[in-house]
């Protein structure tokens, strides 16, 4: 392994210590100086923590006779900890020299990054993680069958101060980074820029992140080796489903431990049984589980239950099943639905093919409603008949009986919704009948909370596309060993779709951006499986030819095009502007009001045009109104616009910068009044990049740093030596900017702060196995998503490049991944589409309101049709329930069955009342007194809970190609032609 075993004495060295705080210290001083205290001390303890492993474990054992565990067992159970201790000890020694000088240096960063940017840490602890399972089921199994060694670690156990076991002392590797990245993080937050110790900082989070992230995906790669062994143990050796498991082919993308429930015909629940559901990357398997062994020793190691497996579906035949979509998915005549574990489909279930599943009591409050609001209907009727005017008895009250009851019933189908987030509905193929029909069988299981519903039905959704043609492999890691195929987090190919075919002219693209959609329309499982929602406008043109925008909507399962429209010359550039944050308006600290933001500025969409005319379009849907139009300065081409707080930037052909200010109308920026101009170079600004307080702005070889408020420059760096050579592309991560250049296939990168020149990685190296003998390679386009870092060739060829997510520098430390997807010429753009997903969809049913679903056995939502509900205002409450708070968002009932009610307050008299939008997401909550609603703010701005975003990476290019040798790969891509524009969508699975 190239260690030397090396003796450290035991000499202890003196343990690091804080001298006594000085005066005169900054509060951030004072707060780093608590930070460096707890990395100190944390740093004892788990060093303190591996010496008990080695003392009072691995000592005895070894010299213990007779032997509880054999000498070569010892030695696997407690691979590299000495190693590991060994790091740290130096570590310590090092430490305690800094903190001895720490009130004259502030430094700490830079010994991190020296001690742990060794590659001797990272193959000790990378033995360490991939021997940890192993480790643990030798100390299970000798727990099992040597009374003597179950007896030393209880007895080791009761002696120790902490009452700590072995495995908790030995998990501590495995935590330890993790730890350090949020001391350093804190640490970092309480460094002012300009300190000495800030780079170093950024730099050591940046190494502990890398070494964290491999650690993690060793220790994934094992544990699911581990599963897939436990499984395959389980299997009987003939089977074919063994044969399928120890092929090596496939990789387990979710396992989890899910609570299967079988139904009766009348919906009530026969039983429930704990399951462990493998997702394979190409068949789902099903396992009962069988705990056996003696519960105290799991107290001491985690005991890995025995499977028996129950059945298992090859992917593509698995249907995730949503109440409602019954009728559609398949051929009704067909299929007879029947249910795992029920004795037989009940006739009514045949009749109408729908299932009810589920305690029965939601819909039957539900039908009652129903009925009764017939009845009132009726009565309403015999009202209008009477001849008389009676104060509390006419059409007025009559009609708001019946909006009571309607809004009454939409809060039961809102209970219902939400019970129906942790359930989990899979339309199985079964054996066929005498007959020869198919019989599917429905499998329902229970998931642990909304989040792991949304994860299985997102998994499921991107395996499936993730077995078409062109996805196997979609992706290859050059020189590296053959086993290491491409992760399955990796950007999967979703579709391929022809830009401008409509104008048959080969239009050359421009730019494109997505523009989201502020309301999903969506049930739950589309939202874990669709596009992130929202529209791509694709703008573009040719020399002589005009323009020419098109409008793909995302919100089907396929992009289709929406609309398009031409213009008098061609798109260069394009910039979504997002509506401004409701906490502060433009000019400062004053809180916007309701009645500002809606009378204020929508999100709108900024498109730069070869003939120097930039046009402001509103972007509300598919509604495509100009709000704005004007020239540049000189009718300059424009290429490339960005926007700030402040400002909105075009970068002109002739090296000027127009910088157009902020208005507080309805349209974001002000076109009448001409821009302030700065010139930035002699040659045209590429582009233009806006961080937290400054815009970059590119001319030849140069970037110039402005101030984004008082726009003055504040320096200016030569990205490049070559005067010839422009810089293209800039795009931030963390605290660095990586560059493209107009030639040469090297991408930089440089600090925000100090400006300095921290990494060049030469992008042809990548590609050369998948393009032989291309010498000149060129960057087309860049993007960074999500710790993956995107870029486009003049080959067609896109290359993906793993960075750090967190604050530190996004220094590129793996070999990255190549696509086998791309374009016949130049990648044109790179973009990224993402919506984050309604907080309220998250919200698992412990966190509702303790409304009457509490006690509910979270019942399934109903397949019925609701009655279309005229309702135009809240009617009142009929019956006097107290405290219920109504998760009253119409966000959410957007996408109950049925049309899309808007309910409004009651207005008052002096018709001074806000109205809400369809997308306001307030909560109604009802007082004592049902004549009485409150109004209170939308709880989304407090939920602490991390969103989740669904995200897509878009790019355009000429024609679509597959590198792999599939001739125009699959059945799907083939739909461009070599010359057409094509756009290429790919799938990010949901970070969870």
């Amino acid at each position: 392994m190239g260690l030397l075993e090396v003796s450290v004495t035991d000499i202890k060295p003196p343990a690091p210590e804080l001298g006594p705080m000085p005066d005169g210290l900054s509060p951030q001083q004072v707060v780093r100086r608590h930070i460096l205290g707890s990395i100190v001390q944390s740093e004892g303890s788990y060093v303190e923590s591996l010496k008990r492993v080695l003392q009072d474990y691995r000592n005895p054992l070894m010299e213990m006779e007779p032997k509880a565990l054999s000498a070569r067992k010892c030695q696997v159970v407690f691979f590299r900890v000495k190693e590991i201790l060994h790091c740290h000890s130096m570590f310590q020694i090092a430490l305690s020299s800094r903190v001895a000088e720490w009130d004259s240096t502030e430094k700490i960063g830079d010994l991190f990054v020296a001690s742990f940017s060794k590659s001797v840490v990272l193959d000790v602890y990378s033995d360490y993680v991939n021997n940890f399972t192993n480790a643990m089921s030798i100390i299970k199994k000798a727990c099992l069958t040597k009374p003597a060694f179950l007896e030393f670690l209880k007895r080791r156990q009761v002696c120790s101060p902490d009452r700590v076991t072995l495995y908790g002392l030995m998990v501590k590797p495995i935590q330890r980074f993790p730890q350090f990245i949020l001391l350093l993080q804190d640490m970092l937050k309480n460094t002012p820029r300009g300190h000495p110790d800030r780079l170093s900082l950024q730099l050591a989070l940046t190494e502990l992140e890398t070494l964290a992230e491999k650690l993690n995906e060793q220790k994934r790669l094992a544990d699911q080796v581990a599963e897939i062994q436990q499984l395959t143990k389980s299997v009987s050796d003939r089977s074919s489903l063994n044969k399928l498991l120890t092929s090596g082919q496939r990789q387990l993308l979710l396992c989890e431990t899910l609570t299967e429930t079988v139904y009766g015909d009348r919906g009530q629940l026969i039983k429930s049984k704990e399951r462990r559901v493998f997702l394979l990357s190409d068949m789902l398997v099903c396992a009962n589980i069988n705990f056996k062994g003696q519960l105290e020793i799991s107290s001491l190691v985690p005991l890995g239950p025995k499977y028996v497996v129950k059945w298992n579906t090859a992917l593509p035949q698995v249907q995730v099943m949503e109440v409602g979509q019954e009728g559609s998915s398949y051929d009704k005549d067909n299929v007879l639905i029947q249910h795992a574990g029920a004795k037989k489909a009940s006739a009514a279930g045949q009749a109408q093919n729908k299932v009810y599943l589920g305690p029965p009591r939601l819909f039957q409050e539900l039908q009652d409603l129903q009925k009764d609001l017939a009845v009132v209907e009726q009565i309403t009727l015999l009202v209008s008949t009477l001849h008389g005017t009676y104060q509390n008895l006419n059409m007025t009250v009559a009609q708001d009986w019946c909006l009571a009851l309607q809004r009454l019933m939409r809060v039961k189908e809102e209970e219902i919704h939400s019970a129906n987030k942790c359930r989990l509905r899979l339309l199985l193929p079964g054996k066929p009948d005498k007959s020869g029909r198919p019989i599917s069988f429905m499998v329902v299981f229970i998931t642990p909370n909304p989040l792991s519903k949304i994860s299985w039905v997102n998994r499921l959704h991107l395996a499936k596309i993730g077995l078409r043609e062109e996805n196997q492999p979609g992706w290859l890691c050059p020189d590296e060993d053959k086993k290491s195929k491409a992760p399955f987090w990796c950007p999967i190919l979703a579709c391929c779709i022809p830009a401008f075919s409509s104008r048959g002219l080969s239009l050359q693209l421009g730019a494109l951006i997505h523009s989201p959609v502020s309301c999903p329309l969506l049930g739950f499982s589309a939202v874990s499986t669709s596009l992130p929602q929202g529209y791509l406008w694709v703008g573009g043109g040719q020399e002589g030819a005009g323009g020419q925008v098109e409008i793909f909507s995302l919100n089907r399962p396929a992009p289709r095009t929406v609309k398009s429209f031409p213009l008098v010359a061609p798109v260069l550039c394009m910039e979504y502007i997002p509506e401004p944050e409701e906490e502060e308006s433009r000019d400062g600290d004053k809180k916007c009001s309701a009645a500002d933001a809606s009378a204020g500025v929508h999100p709108t969409i900024c498109l730069g045009l070869q003939d120097g005319s930039i046009l402001v379009y509103s972007s509300v849907d598919t509604g495509t109104q100009c709000l704005a139009t004007c020239r540049s300065p000189g009718l300059q081409p424009v290429l490339c616009l960005r926007h700030s707080p402040f400002h909105l930037f075009a970068g002109l052909q002739d090296g000027t910068l127009a910088a157009y200010p902020g208005t507080s109308g309805g349209v974001p920026w002000d076109l009448e009044s001409p821009p302030v101009c700065l010139t930035v170079g002699p040659g045209p600004v590429r582009t233009l990049l806006s961080l937290e307080d400054t815009v970059w702005a590119s001319c030849g070889p140069r970037v110039t740093v402005l101030d984004a408020t008082s726009l003055q420059t504040q320096q200016s760096f030569e990205a490049h030596q070559d005067a010839a050579v422009s810089v293209t592309h800039m795009v931030k991560a963390g605290s660095g900017v990586w560059m493209a250049f107009s030639s040469g296939s090297s991408i930089r990168l440089f600090h925000t702060e100090t400006l300095e020149h921290l990494q060049e990685i030469n992008i042809a190296t990548r590609t050369t196995f998948l393009l032989p003998g291309q010498k000149h390679l060129c960057v087309t386009s860049l993007l960074i998503c999500q710790g993956l870092l995107w870029v486009g060739t003049d080959q067609g060829v896109i290359v993906l490049l793993p960075v750090p997510r967190l604050e530190g520098i996004p220094k590129i430390t793996g070999k990255g991944m190549v696509s086998l997807n791309g374009h016949c010429g130049p990648v044109a753009f790179l973009a990224v589409a993402s919506s984050i997903l309604a907080p309220d969809i998250l919200r698992s049913d412990q966190e509702e309101a303790e409304g009457p679903q509490a006690e509910e056995d979270k019942p399934d939502s109903q397949a019925h049709e609701p009655a279309p509900v005229p309702a135009s205002h809240v009617g009142r409450e009929l019956t006097r329930k107290k405290g219920i708070l109504l998760q009253y968002r119409l966000r959410s009932t957007a996408h109950l069955p049925g049309p899309l009610l808007s309910v409004r307050d009651p207005e008052p008299s002096d018709g001074s009342a806000l109205e809400h939008s369809e997308e306001d997401g307030s909560i109604y909550e009802m007082a004592d007194d049902p004549d009485v609603w409150v109004r209170s703010r939308p709880c989304a701005r407090d939920a602490h809970r991390k969103e989740i975003c669904s995200v897509a990476i878009i790019s355009g290019g000429q024609g679509y190609r597959n590198f792999g040798g599939a001739p125009g790969g699959s059945g799907k891509p083939a739909l461009c032609g070599e010359t057409d524009s094509a756009l290429l969508i790919w799938q990010v699975p949901l970070t969870l």
